[in-house]
Order: structure tokens, then C-alpha cells, then sequence
């Protein structure tokens, strides 16, 4: 129960991280952007990461007070992305200029681009430091339960924040509007959304307590003295925390590219291909946008069914090998598909390689840290290895875009080649 105490509030996050996931080439193609720029709009949420991530680990490792560690961090975090989701996807509705006013943009896109700027933030100011505390509390032998507890929660809050438009359309709540703003029910899920993200942060706040300074350095010393040297040095076969860094980041790199892709072409490439148009102002275009939230939902009932198994592999390569075999083949399936019901198997598939990045290389790195007492400066420049593929990807996603036809669903089939080289890339990762 500690273990779900501590990871719990990462339910509540997820579900903004998801509606962001789900929703904003939705949102930026509603307020008018080309499909050539909509990889762009997605720089912004990793290099925010990239940026306030190294940060927090920094500041969370030197900050202790009554509220703890790393929990006033995580509360922060939520209060300002909880007024941005209020915020967001009002951008075509607010009144601001729809005229072209910087690079080809509009005032409107403007105004999102910021708002995701800072909902992105918060998010990830919100999100490291449940990594951390789990790094910080618990025990080697339990890091893979407790990431595997975490990725299950994660992506039960993806599940809710996927289907959220969905169910919201099946309420009669409207799913289109008029040209330039974001239907009701997308609206609405971001205000409920918001709602319960609080909520989940309160619970964690209030059932978690971190150590104090003493009984931290008391609980990170070695428990066996033959374990040490003579000068207090951990004896270790282990390779160097930068191998293990490199080694990791590799595999890292092809991975959340892949999904940088799924993220901004699955809209217009199931569009396309099961429903036939590319208008983003017609009726088939917003019912496909809602299928995306169920798809996606397919993806994270994948991944907690996945996230449930991989504690029972022998080994953590073959587990991660396995998921991200699995998963490129549910990319790769998309390019045949054209009926909306089959795109679940496809989706669930990938959802094993999703449950597998949540949790397998955070239980690698912070096994390599050993208790280091800066964990969470380490685990933000790791956060690196997140963020920086994804900035790659974008930045060349209208190039492979264009190699590609313009097919969207093209995007997707090069998603899964990368799982599969990601995949040959954990051979090198050693424990």
C-alpha cells in the first residue's frame, strides 16, 4: 500500500498528460495549422522538460522542510497546470486575434502554443518527483515492483483521460464547433480532468511522508560492511553511472521518437485511412479525433495489463526486448488497417512497449545511482534522454513527412522500425 501511496498521485497527472497527449494536434489543426508544422507544436512540451526537469531534481535534492523533499514540488507543479488545462483549450474562444501575427502564426495558435508551454511545465514539475521519491524510499529488490505500480497507475490515468472526449460526445455533449474553436468536449474534459488531478495530488500530500535528512543518510548507508572498501567506497562489479546513462539513453532515444509520431500523426493518419477525409472542419474528422481518446485508451489498458507481467520476466532485457518487439509490430500494423475496430489490437500492442519505457529504464538508472544523494539531479538530466529524442523527432518530422508522401500513416510505420533498432540498442545496457 506504501508503495501505491507513493506513485498515486501520478494517476491524477496522467490524466492532464494524456488529454495533452490526445488532443493537441487536434487542438492546433481546429485552429488552423498545416500538418507539415504540426510536428513543431510539439517541440515546445520536451524542451520545457529538458529544461525544468534537471532543475527540480536539483532543488528538490537540497530541499527539506515540514512538507518534505519532494512533495511541494509535485503540489506547485499541479496548481499551475491545474490553471492552465482551465486555460488551454478555450484558445480559439477567447477572443484573440485569428490574424497572422509571428512565423506564420496566428494570435489564436499563439496564445495555445504558450498555454502549452506552461501546462507542459507544470506537468513535468509535477511528474519527476514521483520518480524521485520512489529512487529515494524504496530498496533495490522493489524498484521494478515499484515502477511497474507506477507505470500501472500512469496508464490507468491515461485511460481515463483518453476516453474522456468520448464518453463526453456520448453524453450529448457537442463534438464540433464552429472554425477556429475546440469542440465542448474537449473543453469539458480538460475542466474535469484538472478537477481530479488535484484531488489525486491532496491524497499523495497528505498519505506520504518523507524522511528526514538523518534517517535518509541513515537508510542509504550499505547494510553489509563487507560490502565497502576501506575508505567507505561501495565494492561494486556494476559499470559507471555514464555507461549506464549512455547505454540507457540509447535505446531511450528510438523509443520516444516512436512515440513522438504516434502523438501527432495518429489524428490525421486514422482520419485518412478510416475515415477517409483529411478536412479538418468536417464532421468525420472530429469523430475520428474522438476515436483517437479510445484508441488511446486501448494503449494504456495494454500497457497496465503489461505493466502487471513485466515484474514476472526473469530478466529486465528480456522484458524490455520482448515489449518493444511487441509494440513495433502494433506500429507497423497500422499501415494495412483501414477499419476502426481493428486499430485496438494494434493499439494494445503498443501499449507493452509503453508500460516497458515507464518503468524498466528508471529501475536501471537508479539501481546504477546506488542512494546517491542527488537523485533527483541526476534523474533530471536522465530526463534528458526523454526529452531530446522527441525534440530531434519533431524537428524532423515534416522532413520524414515529406520522404514519406505526406502520409501520415507512413510516420506511424517509421515509429515502429524505430522500436525495433531501440529494441537491438538494450543489448548494450548492462546491470
Amino acid at each position: 500500500m506504501k508503495l501505491f501511496n507513493i506513485s498515486f498521485g501520478f494517476f491524477g497527472v496522467q490524466i492532464a498528460y494524456a488529454l495533452q497527449s490526445a488532443n493537441i494536434s487536434r487542438i492546433f489543426a481546429t485552429l488552423g495549422a498545416d500538418p507539415h508544422q504540426l510536428s513543431f507544436f510539439w517541440i515546445l512540451p520536451p524542451l520545457m522538460g529538458m529544461i525544468v526537469q534537471p532543475i527540480i531534481g536539483a532543488l528538490s535534492d537540497k530541499t527539506w522542510c515540514r512538507f518534505g523533499r519532494r512533495i511541494p514540488y509535485l503540489f506547485v507543479g499541479a496548481i499551475v497546470a491545474v490553471a492552465v488545462m482551465l486555460l488551454l483549450p478555450n484558445a480559439g474562444s477567447l477572443g484573440v486575434t485569428t490574424q497572422i501575427v509571428c512565423w506564420g502564426l496566428t494570435g489564436t495558435m499563439m496564445f495555445g502554443l504558450m498555454s502549452l508551454m506552461f501546462l507542459d511545465t507544470s506537468i513535468n514539475i509535477a511528474m519527476q518527483p514521483f520518480k524521485m521519491m520512489v529512487g529515494d524510499m524504496v530498496n533495490e529488490k522493489q524498484k521494478g515492483l515499484a515502477y511497474s505500480i507506477q507505470s500501472f497507475l500512469c496508464n490507468a490515468g491515461s485511460l481515463v483521460g483518453y476516453l474522456f472526449p468520448y464518453i463526453f460526445t456520448y453524453l450529448g455533449i457537442k463534438n464540433v464547433a464552429p472554425e477556429g474553436v475546440v469542440p465542448n468536449s474537449v473543453i469539458y474534459s480538460f475542466y474535469i480532468g484538472a478537477a481530479i488531478l488535484i484531488l489525486c495530488v491532496i491524497y499523495t500530500t497528505a498519505k506520504v511522508k518523507e524522511m528526514p535528512p538523518e534517517e535518509f543518510a541513515q537508510y542509504q548507508q550499505p547494510q553489509d560492511a563487507s560490502a565497502t572498501t576501506a575508505d567507505g567506497e561501495m565494492k561494486t562489479n556494476k559499470p559507471s553511472v555514464a555507461y549506464t546513462f549512455i547505454s540507457i539513453g540509447l535505446v531511450q532515444f528510438f523509443c520516444w521518437a516512436a512515440f513522438m509520431y504516434m502523438w501527432t500523426y495518429t489524428p490525421g493518419a486514422i482520419a485518412d485511412t478510416c475515415w477517409g477525409t483529411t478536412d479538418v472542419t468536417s464532421d468525420a474528422y472530429q469523430e475520428a479525433g474522438n476515436w483517437v481518446g479510445v484508441v488511446f485508451a486501448v494503449q494504456a489498458i495494454g500497457s497496465v495489463v503489461w505493466a502487471v507481467i513485466i515484474p514476472r520476466f526473469s530478466s529486465y532485457h528480456l522484458a524490455y526486448i520482448v515489449s518493444l518487439i511487441l509494440g513495433a509490430a502494433g506500429f507497423i500494423s497500422l499501415v494495412w488497417i483501414h477499419n476502426q475496430y481493428v486499430l485496438w489490437g494494434s493499439y494494445f500492442l503498443i501499449g507493452f512497449a509503453w508500460a516497458a519505457m515507464l518503468a524498466l529504464p528508471f529501475t536501471f538508472f537508479t539501481n546504477a545511482l546506488e542512494g546517491n544523494p542527488r537523485m533527483g539531479t541526476y534523474l533530471g538530466l536522465f530526463n534528458c534522454t526523454i526529452c531530446l529524442p522527441q525534440i530531434v523527432a519533431a524537428v524532423l518530422g515534416g522532413v520524414f513527412l515529406s520522404l514519406v508522401g505526406g502520409s501520415q500513416v507512413m510516420m506511424l510505420g517509421l515509429a515502429g522500425v524505430f522500436l525495433i533498432i531501440g529494441a537491438a540498442c538494450v543489448l548494450a545496457i548492462k546491470e
